[in-house]
């Protein structure tokens, strides 16, 4: 019986699977570079709001501190989003005429409220304790980044799993006293080894990595 494939086909089927191979995986390279840029995870844009607020001018300029306005970020699994009302408290007597604020008294006359864009969003299937994170010693720049820098607001971190797992892997390296929780300047304690498994062991930190801590 004659032979059907020539002896070389052995080799072209050999290049075939191996070119296989390298196509997917730079598919695969690709696709996990543009799910981490910053296009699609919006690291660094900031986002378009109802009103330009600075936290720069309000935090760094102002001298605001964040539980004026987020409420709720010490005992609640969010930090709340501050009522029309708590900008009016100054909001009627300093720059009560500037047309830039008018959606805020707009907002204020009516009672309905300002429909700000969500900054730090995870998605649905995650669940997230705002509270806890903070009474555990991480602080509001370890996830947010510079506010007091920002005279718009933008997601300093990609808010992937893996981010999320690089702290709860190693929380000496991150936590800090309570009192430094929000302090923007503050270092994390990645270089004081000492310090940050005191913080642990005081807090009573665990390195909860278990799929159902956030999935839930």
């Amino acid at each position: 019986m004659a032979q059907i494939f020539r002896p070389s086909s052995n080799t072209l089927a050999k290049v075939t699977f191996a070119g296989a191979i390298v196509v997917l995986g730079t598919i695969g390279w690709v696709g996990l570079a543009i799910n981490r840029s910053d296009y699609v995870t919006e690291v660094g844009v900031a986002r378009d709001q109802p009103v330009p607020f600075s936290h720069k001018h309000h935090v760094a300029d102002a001298g605001i501190d964040c539980r004026y306005c987020h409420t709720s970020a010490e005992v609640s699994s969010f930090a709340g989003i501050p009522p029309t009302e708590t900008c009016m408290s100054c909001h009627m007597q300093i720059w009560a005429e500037a047309p830039v604020l008018e959606p805020v008294r707009e907002s204020f006359r009516s009672g309905s409220p300002i429909e700000w864009t969500r900054v730090h969003d995870l998605p649905d299937y995650v669940y997230f304790n705002h509270s806890i994170h903070l009474n555990k010693g991480v602080g509001c720049s370890s996830c947010h980044g510079r506010v007091d820098q920002m005279p718009l607001m933008w997601r300093e971190n990609r808010l992937h799993m893996e981010w999320c797992l690089g702290c709860h892997r190693a929380p000496e390296r991150f936590v800090r006293p309570r009192e430094q929780i929000y302090n923007m300047e503050w270092k994390s304690p990645a270089n004081q080894p000492e310090l940050g498994r005191k913080l642990v062991q005081e807090y009573r930190i665990h390195e909860l990595t278990d799929c159902v801590v956030c999935h839930r």
